[in-house]
């Protein structure tokens, strides 16, 4: 296999995985700020879905012209 296709093959694994499985990363907002009394909240959120599906698309494309070349 060319390295094109097994890239392609990577990436269409990691958004099938993103996709499935969402990671979460951590956002912290402040709620309040009087004087130099400050209370912050932080929350665990998941990655966006699309991201997943831009991961899973790119693969599909590399590893479709991968298979093109040949």
């Amino acid at each position: 296999m060319k390295a094109i296709s097994i890239a392609g093959l990577v990436l269409i694994a990691g958004g099938i995985f993103l996709i499935v499985r969402p990671p979460h990363y951590s956002s912290e907002r402040r709620v309040l700020n009087f004087g130099g009394l400050t209370a912050s909240v932080s929350q665990e959120r998941p990655l966006p879905g699309w991201v997943g599906g831009t991961v899973l698309g790119a693969g599909l494309v590399l590893l479709s012209v991968g298979l093109l070349k040949r």
